[in-house]
């Protein structure tokens, strides 16, 4: 089997690294623009041989992991290489522009637009991680405009890595995680700012960020070259729940105003539910 994993950051570099582990006989190539990143992701053992687009046409499988941006031009000429046996798949955050663009490809039977729900704040082929997908799940978007054979090309290897499936309308999808993720993100790049702004002495900050201000803003440590084009995709589910944020912001913010602080516990004990929640989901 001839898997070709286009981009060697976290998330390619870790399925990368998962698929030599169940797949002794695959051959994992890679492929990506940084020859630096290509150089290290062979050096450290994600991949077993540098490839180029030239390559693809030998893939049985091609796994597309590359910002959301440059997918939307990068997958169409992929899908232009393949075999017909072949399966693209990609793993991008957003979903609904990338199904959009390849709605009348020729080969849009071939296209899996996939989601695994995992990640670190770290980037490159140093942040590869094996197991990194283990017990994630994985959302599955317009799964029945893809090959029959070749869904189970791709859902064996899911399988096989430990995630959970879930299919989901692109749409949806793109709703959902600007709540559940994209926020998140926006929440910690802003309380990195703000800290970083006030503070001007990092030593203060250093000496006084306590756990719970790491495990908040470590996000911010995440790569702006992959999370500003998402945004940029997903720009009206984010001003929405940027908006429903703030508004919560603005009520926690009046409630200390007038020292309501009755209020305030009974807000935060109502909050509590998530861990329910989570703990349903995990």
């Amino acid at each position: 089997m001839n898997v070709f994993v286009v981009g060697l950051g976290l998330i390619g570099g870790s399925l990368a690294l998962d698929i030599q582990e169940h797949y002794p006989k695959a051959v994992v190539y890679g492929v990506d623009k940084n020859e630096a990143h290509l150089q290290e992701a062979l050096d450290l053992g994600i991949i077993n041989q540098k490839a180029s687009f030239t390559d693809i046409e030998k893939a049985d499988i091609v796994i597309v992991a590359i910002p959301v941006d440059v997918q939307l031009t990068v997958i169409p000429e992929i899908l232009d290489l393949v075999k017909e046996h072949a399966v693209v798949i990609d793993v991008g955050s957003t979903k609904f522009k990338i199904c959009d663009v390849l709605k009348n490809h020729p080969k849009r039977r071939n296209f899996l637009a996939t989601h695994p729900i995992a990640g670190t704040e770290f980037s490159g082929p140093k942040a590869a991680l094996k197991g990194l997908f283990k017990k994630k799940t994985n959302i599955i978007c317009e799964v029945e405009k893809t090959a029959f054979k070749l869904q189970e090309k791709a859902l064996d290897i899911f399988i096989k890595i430990g995630m959970r499936i879930r299919y989901m309308d692109p749409k949806m999808h793109d709703e959902h995680i600007a709540y559940v993720s994209h926020l998140s993100h926006i929440s910690s790049f802003m309380l990195g700012k703000t800290v970083i702004e006030k503070e001007k002495n990092e030593r203060d900050i250093f000496d006084m960020a306590g756990s719970g201000f790491s495990s908040t803003v470590r996000l911010a440590k995440s790569s702006p070259a992959m999370w500003t084009p998402i945004f940029k995709q997903n720009k009206e589910n984010v001003i929405k729940t940027l908006e429903e944020y703030i508004n919560n912001l603005t009520s926690f913010k009046e409630l200390m105003q007038q020292d309501n602080f009755l209020e305030i516990y009974n807000e935060m004990q109502n909050t509590n539910y998530i861990k329910q929640i989570l703990n349903g989901i995990h």
